[in-house]
């Protein structure tokens, strides 16, 4: 049984943004302050990547632990209610993210995913100076 009625549940949810979060603008903003340049969301590859850097053949998804399902993590737990429904669109958007993948990698794309977890206050600059030597590394 879910804790709000309809219209609340349909607000929360709506609020819940596709693009452009903060996850993904800490990481854009890290990268372009070490002279990264890239694209958002570029509709002309597989999975519209969040981060595009054409010049390192690389993209970088930005993913929420709980929408993409991120085992292992402590932010990942199933919903305790509708659970078919949330198991269903949960498992099949981690399906569409493997296959956006493989087809990236077939079309001669590097694939970075940087979980939201990865970037708490406690890890964030670890995590976004790995990032950063990684793509040096290209």
């Amino acid at each position: 049984m879910d804790v709000h009625d309809k219209k609340t549940r349909s607000y929360n949810m709506s609020r819940i943004k596709g693009k452009n979060t903060k996850p993904e603008e800490i990481v854009r903003h890290y990268l372009f302050s070490q002279g990264f340049r890239y694209l958002k969301n570029d509709t002309r590859l597989p999975g519209k990547p969040d981060i595009v850097l054409p010049k390192y053949k690389t993209v970088i998804f930005v993913n929420g632990c709980f929408w993409h399902k991120h085992e292992g993590c402590k932010y990942f737990v199933w919903p305790k209610s509708n659970i078919e429904f949330w198991q269903k669109k949960i498992n099949e958007t981690a399906i569409r993210d493997k296959k956006n993948t493989d087809e990236l990698g077939a079309l001669g794309w590097k694939t970075i995913t940087v979980w939201e977890c990865e970037l708490k206050p406690r890890v964030r600059e670890q995590t976004l100076s790995m990032l950063s030597d990684k793509l040096r590394e290209l």
